[in-house]
C-alpha cells in the first residue's frame, strides 16, 4: 500500500494560511511540493480517515494548561451552514449572532481560560438524532472527561441552558464549585416558607444566599443585561463577593471570544464536504489550526488577524512589484 501524500498537518497548516477559501481543491493548489503534489483526492481520504475524536487536541494543549487553576467553560455556538442541503450534520439551531433559528452544526466546547488564554481542552458536536445524546448529556460527559484529566479548576462556568440539576449535582459530586445564570421563574426559597420564583426575591447588592429547589444553598447576585432586564447569576461558592462574580464572568466571557476566534481565522464553517465523518475531522482540524495561532499569540504578542495578514503580506508585495492582471497598452 501506498503511503498517504499529506497528513493532518499538512491541512491545519493549510487552514492557518488559507485566507477565504478551505478545501481539499484548494489545500492541493497551495501544496508546497514542486513534484507531484497531492491531489484533492488525498486531502479528501485524510478526512475519511482520522479518528473523529478529540484525543489529539487534548494531547498538545495538555502542555500548555495548568490543570489546579484557572477556570473550565462551557458553550455552544452554531456554526452557519446556510445552504447546506446535504451536509450532514446540519440542523436548524438557534443562533444568538443572528437572533433566530438558523441551518448549521451545534458545537459544543470545553475552554479552559486563566484570563490571558483561552484553549480548548475537549468539543463535541451535537447530533441527538443520531446518537441520542442531548445538550446535557455532553456536557457531563465533557466533565467527566476532565476530571479524568486532572483538572481540579477553581470552578466551572455555564450558561442558563446547562443549569439543570443533573449537571448541578454532577459538579457537587466531582467537588467543583460552578458559576452560572438561572432563569428568572426559577424556584429558590430564601426563609424556609415555599419555594418561589427568583425574580420574586429580593436580592441585595452584594447578593444573597437562596435555597435552590431540588440542590440546596447558594449564592445569587442581580445584575442588569445590556438590554435592560434583569440577569441572575448564581454560584456553589458561598462566599464568593460580586467582585469575584464579575472577574468570573469575564473568564466566562473568553468562551465567546474563543468561538469568534474559531470561525474567522480557521475556516471551521466553511468546508462542504457531505460526509459526517469528513465534517467532525475538519472541525477538529480548525480547533487544532486554533491552538496554534493562540499560542503563537501567547509567547509573540501577535493578534491572530496579524498573524494571519502577515503569512499572505509578502505575496502580495511581491505581486504588486510585477503585476500581472493588467489592461494591455491599445496604442
Amino acid at each position: 500500500m501506498n503511503p498517504p501524500k499529506c497528513d493532518e498537518m499538512d491541512y491545519i497548516n493549510f487552514l492557518i494560511a488559507a485566507q477565504n477559501v478551505f478545501s481539499s481543491v484548494e489545500a492541493s493548489r497551495t501544496h508546497p511540493a514542486e513534484d507531484e503534489p497531492p491531489a484533492h483526492d488525498a486531502y479528501t481520504r485524510l478526512l475519511k480517515r482520522l479518528p473523529p475524536d478529540s484525543k489529539m487536541l487534548w494531547q498538545e494543549v495538555e502542555p500548555m494548561i495548568e490543570r489546579k487553576v484557572g477556570v473550565l467553560v462551557i458553550d455552544d455556538t452554531t456554526l452557519d451552514k446556510p445552504y447546506a442541503s446535504k451536509i450532514a450534520l446540519v440542523t436548524q439551531h438557534w443562533s444568538g449572532k443572528h437572533g433566530r433559528v438558523v441551518k448549521g452544526i451545534n458545537l459544543i466546547s470545553l475552554v479552559w481560560s486563566d484570563t490571558v488564554c483561552r484553549l480548548p481542552c475537549d468539543f463535541r458536536i451535537y447530533n441527538k438524532a443520531q446518537d441520542g445524546l442531548s445538550k446535557n448529556d455532553h456536557f457531563r460527559d465533557m466533565l467527566q472527561q476532565a476530571a479524568e484529566h486532572g483538572f481540579e479548576p477553581e470552578l466551572v462556568a455555564f450558561d442558563s441552558w446547562y443549569s439543570g440539576l443533573p449537571n448541578l449535582k454532577q459538579l457537587r459530586n466531582l467537588g467543583w464549585h460552578w458559576l452560572t445564570q438561572l432563569k428568572s421563574n426559577r424556584e429558590v426559597s430564601i426563609d424556609r416558607t415555599g419555594n418561589r420564583p427568583i425574580r420574586e426575591i429580593f436580592i441585595p447588592i452584594q447578593g444573597c444566599l437562596v435555597h435552590l429547589k431540588g440542590y440546596g444553598w447558594i449564592k445569587v447576585f442581580r445584575t442588569v443585561g445590556t438590554n435592560g432586564d434583569a440577569e441572575y447569576w448564581a454560584t456553589s461558592k458561598l462566599a464568593m463577593t460580586i467582585e469575584e462574580a464579575a472577574f468570573y464572568a469575564l473568564d466566562a466571557w473568553q468562551v465567546e471570544v474563543y468561538h469568534r476566534g474559531i470561525k474567522q481565522y480557521t475556516g471551521i464553517e466553511n468546508a462542504q464536504y457531505r460526509l459526517e465523518i469528513s465534517q467532525r475531522n475538519h472541525i477538529g482540524l480548525a480547533i487544532r489550526a486554533f491552538v496554534r495561532l493562540e499560542f503563537h499569540r501567547l509567547h509573540s504578542g501577535i493578534s491572530w488577524f496579524e498573524a494571519k495578514t502577515s503569512i499572505i503580506r509578502s505575496a502580495i508585495r511581491q505581486y504588486l512589484a510585477h503585476p500581472t492582471i493588467t489592461l494591455q497598452p491599445t496604442a
